[in-house]
C-alpha cells in the first residue's frame, strides 16, 4: 500500500471510530441519569392550558417523573465498512410532561441537549455487542446533536398521545416536523398513578434528518430508529 492510501485509511478509520469527523463542541455535557429535572421540556401553553380545564372539571392529571422514566432509541451501523463502526443507544433521562388518563391524553417530551449517548447498561440491554471508547462516545453525540438533529435550531422533541382514539395514536414532533404514528401503549396502575411502556419505529427521513454518511456511503447511520419508553406518572 503506497504512503498516501495507507494514510487516507488511517484517516478514515479514526473518522468511523466516531461515527464521522468531530463537529466543534458548541453544547453542554449531557447530564448523568441520576440529575435532577432541572430546566428541560416546556409544555406548549395550549396543551398546558387543556390540562388545566380538565383538571378545574374534576378530571385525573398525573404528572411524569423524570427520574423514574426513559426513553431509548437504538441506531444501527450500515454500508460496507459497517464492520468497522459502532451501533448506538441514545437516551433521555429527563422526560417530562402530563397525563390525563380518563382523557386518554399525554403531553410529554425532552431537550435534546439533555441526551445521553451508549450507556453500558443500555448497550447491554439493547444487546449490542461492542462498547465504544469515552471519545467516540463523546465523538457521536457532537455529530448528532449538531450535524443531525441540529439541536440548536431543534432543541426539543415533543410527543402527544391520544390513547381515547381506536387505534391509539403518538404524534411526534421532531427536528421542526410533526408526523403520527401507531402507538402500542401497556399501561400499569400503581398505587400513586400508572406505568406506561411500549415500542415502536420511526425513520429519521420522515422527519427531514438525512442520516450520517461518511466516505461516499461506505459507512452509514440506519435510517430506522427503534424506540422503547417506560414512563412513570404520579398523582
Amino acid at each position: 500500500m503506497r504512503r498516501s492510501s495507507a494514510a487516507a485509511w488511517l484517516a478514515a478509520v479514526l473518522a468511523l471510530s466516531a461515527c464521522a469527523p468531530p463537529a466543534p463542541p458548541s453544547l453542554p455535557p449531557p447530564p448523568g441519569p441520576q440529575a435532577g429535572p432541572g430546566a428541560g421540556w416546556v409544555m406548549p401553553a395550549a396543551s398546558a392550558q387543556w390540562y388545566r380545564r380538565h383538571a378545574a372539571a374534576g378530571g385525573a392529571v398525573l404528572r411524569i417523573d423524570p427520574a423514574a422514566s426513559l426513553i431509548v432509541a437504538t441506531v444501527r451501523r450500515g454500508g460496507p465498512l459497517a464492520r468497522l463502526g459502532h451501533d448506538h443507544v441514545v437516551a433521555s433521562h429527563q422526560v417530562s410532561g402530563l397525563i390525563a388518563p380518563q382523557a386518554g391524553r399525554a403531553d410529554f417530551g425532552f431537550r435534546l441537549d439533555q441526551l445521553v449517548v451508549d450507556e453500558a447498561p443500555l448497550r447491554e440491554q439493547a444487546r449490542l455487542d461492542t462498547q465504544p471508547s469515552a471519545d467516540a462516545i463523546a465523538g457521536t453525540r457532537t455529530n448528532m446533536l449538531t450535524r443531525v438533529l441540529e439541536a440548536g435550531r431543534y432543541p426539543e422533541v415533543a410527543l402527544v398521545v391520544d390513547s381515547a382514539a381506536a387505534p391509539a395514536r403518538l404524534s411526534v414532533t421532531l427536528h421542526g416536523v410533526t408526523r403520527s404514528v401507531p402507538a402500542q401503549v401497556t399501561v400499569t396502575p400503581t398505587e400513586q398513578g400508572l406505568v406506561a411502556s411500549g415500542a415502536l419505529t420511526l425513520r429519521q427521513s420522515d422527519f427531514g434528518i438525512t442520516p450520517m454518511s461518511i466516505m461516499n456511503g461506505a459507512m452509514t447511520v440506519q435510517d430506522i430508529m427503534e424506540l422503547r419508553y417506560r414512563i412513570v406518572a404520579t398523582r
